[in-house]
């Protein structure tokens, strides 16, 4: 069970001052966040699409990179976008595109690699190919930042390359022709947390503020349902410039005209007009991302290009049948896993895998085995190119990527990632020796033995849960990263009904009655299968819940309902 500290902090007088004009609640929850100035307070509560983003040629070789493409298509030479197969890659991907169409520039063509077969990023025989097919540039969208060997390759080939992404920069950077990373050690672009489509919406801005192009003031705003929605999916801050994207990307994304957007919410039934971020999280990213995982993502940015009813609802029913499939295969992998993983001693480092699985849900399984072992775990499987590729997840005490480099040289072929999360591959012969030279490795590796603390906003009583509560909560949305959903505690409350649901019966409802009789419904979706063990639900029991407040608007009727965390 997850250990909480209740956060008893007075605000300091000055804060008291300076928030004054605001309810205490939401004075609390933005000092939580780091806000202690009314000025401060403000742009993040209400914030300005003019006034709250960088000039983009702030960024590092934004002039190199808007004069090359500028100067393609006045001569209307060949522009290959390439871009990673995420639900940040593939958005981006989107935003390029749109900005081709819109201009009228049509000698382009977008390309996303296949995860199984070509792997992250660029690759040696891809840069080949484009070069027999006399592409002039080549654009990357969410990768490239460690390509220098794909980059010299193009560069070779007489094909420049410009590189828009933002994950950490190595020690040495590719040849490029323009490299657009705000993480780039002399880069002065004042948010260094955009995503990958960040970046890229910035190379449409500084295209249209250069370009002498027939768009109508603004029209890029549209662009930012593609941007919010990688920038919540890709887990990076939302704060800075990304409050912009995820506040106004949510807002565009609720009256997207998008064919293939409206026919997968109708999908997944979500109701586009209440569209939040948990409809994204859960519904639609897990959905592009299943593109990748289970076939071609390039069916995903089919999806969100496409300019059809037709194309889009066909498109909409392949993305949601193959999320469906995916869900069924990493159940079946977990499943197999943990029967393994009980006929052995569980080491510190787990290593599991089968030349059957599929690589491309790798992740997802072992975040899965992270979960109930408390283990930092690999899982692994056999590509379509025959080479044997996984996924690592720490439990939270060492970095993955340190891990794997403490390892020698002849075990891993490639590995990449960040402390929490990694991939990697490995050589077919050598595949025997992982678990064994990883914890080995385990041994020298630096860890953190400090706790994960799970803080609580605020004790509450049932009477707390009214509407006026969620309105100041729901200031603060979109919630994700550095934004977490206030959570709240509520002790020792009388259970009236219980309820479990769903085809699978995994979801359990309780329903609470405040001082005034009024009934107060909790939720928790895919309860804890072994949360039955420790609760007993019975009309009467008492219970104390961690809990967010959310809005519900099943069958177009709002519900204000408790969002079940935890029990405590």
């Amino acid at each position: 069970m997850k250990e909480y500290s209740i956060r008893n902090i007075e605000l300091p007088e000055k804060v008291k001052k300076e928030f004054a004009v605001y309810p205490e609640l939401l004075g609390l929850l933005l000092f939580y966040r780091g806000i202690e100035a009314r000025e401060v307070a403000e742009k993040f509560l209400k914030p300005d699409y003019y006034r709250d983003i960088h000039d983009p040629f702030l960024m590092k070789d934004m002039g190199k990179a808007v004069d090359r493409i500028l100067n393609a298509i006045e001569k209307n030479q060949k522009i290959l976008i390439y871009s990673d197969y995420d639900a940040d890659g593939i958005p981006g991907a989107v935003v390029l595109f749109d900005f081709f169409k819109k201009i009228g520039f049509q000698n382009f063509k977008n390309y996303i690699p296949h995860r199984h077969d070509e792997g992250y990023s660029l690759n040696l025989e891809a840069v080949e190919k484009f070069a027999s097919q006399k592409f002039d540039l080549i654009i990357t969208i969410d990768c490239g930042i460690k390509d220098i060997e794909e980059t010299k390759k193009a560069k070779d080939f007489g094909i420049d390359v410009i590189i828009t992404d933002h994950h950490i920069v190595g020690e040495k950077l590719p040849e490029a022709h323009a490299i657009l990373n705000p993480k780039q050690i002399d880069c002065d672009y004042p948010d260094k947390n955009l995503a990958g489509s960040g970046v890229v919406f910035k190379l449409v801005q500084a295209l249209i503020k250069k370009g002498e192009f027939e768009i109508k003031e603004g029209w890029e705003k549209w662009l930012v349902d593609m941007v919010g929605l990688a920038t919540i999916s890709d887990m990076v801050s939302l704060k800075g410039e990304n409050r912009v994207y995820s506040y106004f990307g949510m807002q565009v994304l609720r009256k997207s005209p998008r064919h293939g957007l409206i026919h997968l919410l109708r999908e997944t039934k979500v109701d586009q007009k209440n569209l939040n971020e948990d409809d994204l999280v859960f519904m639609v990213t897990p959905r592009i991302n299943a593109a990748s995982r289970m076939g071609d993502p390039i069916k995903a940015f089919e999806l969100l290009s496409a300019d059809n009813e037709i194309t889009a609802g066909s498109l909409a029913k392949h993305l949601d049948e193959i999320n469906k499939e995916r869900k069924t295969l990493v159940a079946s992998m977990v499943r197999e896993a943990n029967k393994k993983l009980k006929e052995r001693d569980i080491k510190d480092v787990i290593v599991i895998g089968s030349p059957k699985w599929n690589p491309g849900v790798s992740g997802l399984v072992a975040s899965s085995l992270v979960e109930k072992h408390r283990r930092t775990c690999f899982v692994w499987g056999r590509g379509g190119d025959g080479e044997i590729k996984g996924s690592c997840r720490s439990c939270g005490t060492v970095d993955v990527v340190e891990l794997m480099n403490l390892v020698e040289n002849n075990i891993f072929v490639n590995v990449g990632g960040h402390k929490m999360a990694g991939g990697f591959s490995v050589l077919n012969d050598n595949i025997h020796l992982l678990e064994e030279k990883l914890n080995e490795a385990h041994k020298n590796v630096s860890k953190t033995t400090e706790k994960i603390e799970f803080f609580i906003d605020k004790k509450i009583s049932l009477d707390d849960v009214n509407w006026d509560t969620y309105k100041i909560i729901e200031q603060l949305a979109p919630f994700g990263v550095d934004n977490p959903k206030p959570t709240f505690l509520i002790e020792n409350i009388e259970i009236f009904n219980v309820k479990i649901f769903g085809k699978q019966k995994n979801h359990l409802g309780l329903d609470f009655k405040n001082s005034r009789g009024q009934n107060i419904s909790a939720i928790q979706f895919f309860a804890d299968e072994n949360g039955e063990g420790k609760i007993d639900f019975k009309r009467g029991n008492k219970i104390s819940l961690v809990v967010n407040l959310e809005k519900s608007t099943f069958r177009n009727v709002n519900e204000l309902r408790l969002r079940i965390v935890d029990f405590v």
